[in-house]
């Protein structure tokens, strides 16, 4: 059995690129490197899909420290043969300090790494192998694919703190049959070495494998699956193909491996979410797998992940007959699809990988694609004049532009710089940016007056410029009398109720002098007891408790109000919906031809459980109620809670 050995690349004669150069092609990316990791290589797992295959590819990332029964068998294979000194080669320490910390990013369904093993033999179509393991800056040969050069390998070089990866690979041969092939790769720096015959320079390149021949080879068949085994690695099944990239001792960014496991996996929802839906009755593209130390850490659905699922929305659209075609007159070409949504929404909770996009409490972004339908950048345009709406787009570039904007990449193909092309083509995207621009102007419009920008008040929101419309009146109503909230007095004086009604509230003030239907200006009925004395008894009413707010009900934004009913016994409650307008005080409940309002979509007690909007009787106590409603767009919507005593109690 062939035992594998290091072997370090001299500078031939000719010349060849220093590994410092390699690995500086990703240049200074503003992204960090689990996301680059992330999107360049599901990039390169979807890229290397089976085009004969309907089964999604499956992509995972593990994570786990080398284990007893294995960590001196990392030590013996992979420092036999190693260069002498840290600074030339630093795997040599981290094997030496204690039991390896590994990332492996798999795929399956995938072709694996076939062809020749030697670039120099590599003339024909299938060079995968030499594409990934010797040559740089391949141009991509995957039309409509994710790449565009082969620069996307290097993030696994730049997340080892030594530089080394171990590839494991599957792939069927030009017989019919498959392969198995196992290589270590290390990227680090160039540097100066004493020879017997003097002082040599070397790449910074060094493979690990078979070196019984003139260059360096994987382990093939059955050497190559029984050293994985020796390693712990994960095995492939019989008719399995693809490719499995071990980086040792990955820099997670000072997180612990399992929040490292959660970053990843949110990453891959916002990067990778177009892979994860299924669309036109198909299974998802792809299927996606995060563990730590054995242990699944989900990656989020985004169908019911916000604002993702509003990412999903805009797609849909863009998909079908409500998506517009986006176009360029001069020269005329068609550029692509565009869909938009625009919803109510809370506000976000953000995350580090939203963070990382600079998406934070508020979504009102365009996610650009080409054809591959992975997520290349969220671009921004102008925030909503509403602090609880937000948009999301998605625009997806016309199959005949592909190459045009897959040139405006930079290595991380995380933008479109239309600086970096020649005309016509910088035309083309910078017409992309303005047809989206336009777009966003016309979903922000708002009856045909208002602008993005032109105004601060939260349509839709709690608003202290405008007494916060959108919370509960104090006033009455019905068999009601609202009362100061957390008040429990059972009867107020002059003076207290000339001030709740003057007061600026959230909600409408009551009209002075107003009472309720029992024509009682107090808080207190009275009826008569035995010998006809006259007995107080409180009448119902209203606490609000605190201000409105936005949450999310299953697929519904909703507002909710919550509120309580201080005085005992069974209480029927009902709502009080309108909408107003900023500025005109006026108040409508009744909509114009074609426009919605507020609606009640329940009750919700204490335990989260909903109760039918009409009829629901609530015993009165410390208990806190919900409303919730569903607010019309683009108004500002007046919510005024009602209770009535229930007859016989």
């Amino acid at each position: 059995m062939t035992e594998p050995r290091w072997f370090s690349q001299p500078y031939p004669p000719e010349g060849a690129s220093a590994a410092e150069g390699i690995r500086n092609q990703l240049g200074r990316p503003e992204l960090d490197l689990l996301t680059i990791l992330v999107r360049e290589s599901a990039q390169n797992s979807w890229d290397a899909r089976l085009r004969t295959s309907s089964s999604p590819v499956d992509y995972r990332i593990d994570t786990w420290t080398v284990g007893p029964a294995h960590a001196s068998v990392w030590r013996e294979l992979l420092l036999d043969g190693a260069p002498v000194g840290t600074e030339k080669f630093p795997l040599r320490e981290t094997l030496k300090r204690g039991p390896a910390r590994v990332l492996a990013v798999s795929d399956r369904g995938t072709r694996g790494l076939g062809g020749p093993t030697r670039a120099d033999e590599a003339v024909g179509a299938n060079r995968d192998f030499v594409s990934f393991i010797r040559n740089i800056g391949e141009p991509r040969d995957a039309a409509l694919g994710g790449g565009t050069y082969g620069f996307g390998k290097g993030i696994f070089y730049l997340l080892s703190k030594s530089g080394t990866v171990l590839v494991h690979s599957r792939c069927r041969t030009a017989q019919g049959g498959h392969e198995t092939r196992l290589i270590g790769c290390t990227l680090w720096k160039s540097y100066v070495a004493t020879e017997a015959e003097g002082d040599r320079r070397y790449t910074g390149r060094h493979w690990w494998g078979d070196v019984s021949g003139d260059v360096v080879e994987p382990l093939v068949g059955t050497e190559a699956e029984a050293t994985a085994q020796r390693l712990g690695l994960r095995p492939f099944g019989p008719e399995e193909t693809g490719t499995t990239i071990i980086v040792i001792d990955p820099n997670l960014d000072e997180l612990e491996p399992a929040a490292a496991a959660d970053y990843l996996a949110d990453t891959i929802a916002w990067h990778l979410w177009p892979k994860m839906i299924s669309t036109g009755g198909n299974s998802p593209a792809m299927r996606f797998t995060v563990t730590s130390d054995g242990i699944e850490h989900p990656v989020p659905d985004p169908r019911e992940t916000r604002p993702l699922n509003m990412f999903v929305a805009a797609y849909e659209m863009m998909t079908g007959q409500d998506g517009s075609d986006l176009g360029c007159m001069k020269p005329k070409r068609h550029l692509g699809r565009l869909g938009l949504v625009k919803r109510i929404m809370p506000p976000l909770e953000p995350t580090r990988a939203s963070r990382m996009l600079d998406i934070e409490d508020l979504v009102h972004h365009v996610c650009l694609m080409r054809p591959a339908e992975l997520v290349v950048t969220y671009r921004p345009g102008p925030k909503p004049p509403s602090a609880n709406q937000g948009y999301a787009g998605v625009f997806r570039a016309d199959e005949a532009m592909d190459e045009i904007y897959a040139k405006a990449e930079p290595p991380t193909h995380d933008a479109w710089n239309p600086q970096s092309l020649e005309r016509p083509e910088s035309t083309f995207v910078q017409t992309t940016f303005r047809r989206i621009s336009e777009a966003l102007d016309g979903l922000l419009s708002l009856g045909g007056v208002a602008r993005p920008g032109a105004s601060n008040v939260a349509l839709g929101a709690a608003s202290s410029l405008f007494s916060g419309l959108v919370g509960g009146a104090w006033g009455i109503g019905g068999a009601t009398a609202y009362s100061k909230p957390g008040s429990t007095a059972t009867r107020a004086s002059k003076e207290n109720e000339e001030e709740n009604l003057r007061r600026p509230t959230s909600g409408r003030p009551v009209p002075k002098g107003a009472h309720s239907d029992t024509e009682q200006p107090a808080a207190a009925d009275w009826t008569a007891g035995p010998g006809g004395t006259g007995t107080a008894r409180r009448r119902p009413r209203v606490q609000y408790v605190g201000e409105p707010y936005y949450d999310d009900r299953g697929d519904d934004s909703v507002l909710v109000q919550e509120f309580r009913l201080p005085v005992a016994g069974p209480q029927r409650v009902r709502i009080d919906l309108a909408v107003t307008l900023p500025g005109t005080g006026g108040r409508e409940t009744d909509p114009p031809i074609g426009a919605s309002m507020p609606v009640l979509i329940a009750w919700e007690d204490g335990d989260g459980l909903q109760h039918a909007p009409e009829g629901c009787v609530i015993e009165g106590g410390e208990s806190v109620w919900r409303a919730l409603v569903r607010p019309a767009p683009d108004t500002m919507t007046e919510i005024g809670i009602k209770v009535e005593a229930v007859k016989g109690s």
